[in-house]
């Protein structure tokens, strides 16, 4: 007989009959809202971007409304996210475990997200009342009309929660978390006086236990951070909860965020418009005739189209779909080929304009143009020593069945690709030489991109775009959760007094300056594997970048170590999401590709200490 924990229960949504109902119209609201939200963003910024660069007249208050609605774009995407599911989690450990125990984890992971907005729904209202009797300088509107995003969204993420725990989870599951979650909070409750006495020691408990323990079971990693910091501002100190609203508020409300989103939808743009597959075709006619030619094709690809969509899932599946199934007739092994796909991801993780890059200049201060121009040579190095592993990896490679293409088709296929090879230059140079803006770049891109799709390649489908506006509500609101999250938890850290620890300890690390960016190199390959990049860099970036201040070493430089080694970690197996992701679009076994990664990880650790060593790769160009 199979015991309670490995057997699926029976949803508690079958005694609920009215519940799919209720369920698909939330769904319908949402996401209409959240695509909605996005296209006027668009509509925004782009009318004001025109006004100011074709028309030389700014409209004034273009910021000001865009910025209301970034943040109601923020909670609206990050419902649709909760929804769909979405949310960046870690799930190395609870990926293979049987049905019916991930049932009760995913529960009890849902559980305490319903715990979470309960008791900061009224800390948000609280919010609400205080900024609704301020108004806007520019617009003159309350206050109110943007912070209402923060707690209709919470409003709206705790019916979503309440309908997902209800659609998979029984009754007697309900019942068992609810009762062990309210015997926890009890439990902390009572300790509260012992965790006052504890000074910074209780950290561990907060930060490091729940935070771990919230990720481990599969919870999304925005409410473990959440978590975290209310369980501490609440069992340990006399800090009013409405803090964290106010600094999620501040942290998803910084206008170079605004990029975030528009780089999402220009990402989706390029591969509707068909600008990713003409680039890729006049690569292969140039290429794709050498040994290891795909392979080559696949890293300058992935070097030319990265960054824009700001998923690294949305890079990888608009490359690797066009050039596996070729790759495959020439004899090259999967594993092989999904290391290098996934190895090219962790190559192009400083190339701008990265969402990651973006998120550092939001939360350091440093100059975002300052890193797109530093993380490109980076990035080029990590391409060289792949292509150093290719080939030798693809010198016994039979190339007589291998198309190849005439000079006329070369240039043919050129003038095809000239507007797709021309967009990522352009995005790149005008941020790098301070034209205009991430987030004016981002909307050019987008007109450029469909004006191209429609009069050039002819090939735009309008029946995506409503998909796309959600699936880029949906990645946006996941990102910048984290982000908003992220910022309250490091707020409470910071007040702690943990970060004057921190530098403490970093200053006495071994080895000066070099074994500062040594260190900092392996901590942030550790928190890539388990954070991934934005969350990683948001919670430690404004406590590490003012130490390597102190230390000395050039802040773009620790930038441009920090996202690539956090990259490494990323894609690094077993822990690395993105290894996992690499695997799920080419196709292969994880079990396959693992035991092919080390060339390729091996490679991109050489191109990791030459980063770190020669400072001159990421500022030699500034």
């Amino acid at each position: 007989m199979k015991s309670a924990m490995t057997m699926t229960p029976e949803p508690a949504a079958r005694r609920l009959p009215g519940l799919k109902g209720f369920d698909d119209a939330l769904t319908r609201i949402t996401e209409g809202v959240a695509a909605l939200l996005v296209a006027a963003e668009v509509v925004v910024l782009g009318s004001s971007t025109v006004a100011r660069y074709v028309l030389h007249t700014p409209i004034v208050w273009s910021d000001e409304l865009a910025s209301l609605l970034f943040l109601w774009l923020a909670m609206m995407g990050s419902v649709v996210a909760l929804r769909r599911g979405e949310h960046m989690r870690l799930t190395a450990f609870v990926r293979n475990l049987a049905p019916g125990t991930r049932s009760w984890l995913d529960t009890l992971g849902m559980g305490l997200v319903i715990a979470l907005l309960l008791t900061l729904l009224p800390a948000a209202l609280e919010h609400f009342e205080d900024l609704s009797i301020s108004t806007t300088p520019v617009l003159e509107i309350s206050e109110g009309f943007r912070v209402a995003a923060v707690l209709i969204g919470f409003a709206l993420m705790l019916l979503t929660a309440v309908d997902t725990v209800l659609r998979q989870a029984s009754l007697f599951q309900i019942a068992v978390v609810a009762a062990g979650i309210a015997a926890a909070a009890a439990i902390f409750w009572w300790f509260t006086p012992v965790f006052e006495e504890m000074g910074n020691a209780n950290l561990l408990i907060f930060f490091l236990g729940i935070v771990t323990f919230c990720m481990v079971i599969g919870a999304p990693i925005a409410f473990a951070f959440c978590l975290g910091t209310v369980s501490y501002l609440a069992f340990s100190t006399q800090i009013p909860l409405t803090i964290v609203p106010s600094r999620m508020d501040e942290g998803m409300s910084h206008l170079i965020l605004l990029a975030v989103p528009m780089f999402i939808l220009l990402g989706a743009l390029i591969e509707v418009a068909g600008l990713a597959r003409a680039m890729i075709s006049f690569l292969v006619a140039l290429l794709g005739h050498l040994r290891g030619g795909l392979q080559y094709v696949l890293l300058g690809a992935m070097y030319l189209v990265s960054g824009i969509s700001g998923a690294k899932a949305a890079d990888m599946a608009a490359v690797a779909p066009t050039l596996f199934p070729e790759m495959k007739k020439r004899g090259n092994d999967e594993g092989d080929l999904t290391s290098l796909l996934s190895a090219s991801a962790v190559m192009s993780e400083t190339i701008p304009p990265s969402i990651v890059l973006i998120t550092v200049g939001s939360v350091t201060g440093v100059s975002i143009a300052s890193l797109f121009t530093g993380g490109l040579l980076p990035a080029f190095v990590g391409m060289a020593v792949l292509c150093v592993v290719v080939f030798f990896q693809t010198r016994t490679e039979d190339m007589s069945q291998a198309q190849r293409f005439s000079g006329r088709d070369k240039l043919r296929l050129f003038v095809i690709a000239i507007p797709s090879l021309g967009l990522p230059l352009v995005i790149r140079t005008a941020v790098v030489e301070g034209v205009a803006t991430a987030t004016e770049v981002s909307t050019i891109g987008i007109i450029y991109s469909v004006a191209v799709g429609l009069l050039v390649y002819r090939q735009f489908d309008w029946k995506r775009v409503y998909p796309i506006l959600v699936e880029t509500a949906s990645l946006s609101g996941a990102i910048l959760l984290v982000v908003g999250a992220a910022t309250a938890m490091a707020w409470a850290l910071t007040q702690s007094g943990f970060s004057r620890q921190l530098v403490e300890v970093m200053t006495m690390v071994p080895g000066g300056k070099l074994g500062f960016l040594l260190t900092s190199a392996v901590a942030f390959i550790i928190l890539g594997s388990v954070l991934e990049g934005v969350p990683a860099i948001v919670l430690f970036g404004p406590l590490l970048f003012p130490i390597a201040r102190l230390m000395g070493v050039d802040e773009v430089h620790y930038a441009i170590v920090a996202v690539f080694a956090m990259g490494f970690g990323l894609f690094m197996p077993p822990f690395g999401v993105g290894f996992y992701l690499a695997c799920a679009i080419g196709r292969v076994s994880p079990d396959v590709a693992i035991r092919r990664v080390g060339p390729h990880m091996g490679a991109l650790l050489v191109a990791l200490l030459l980063i770190v060593l020669i400072p001159w790769i990421s500022t030699g160009f500034l």
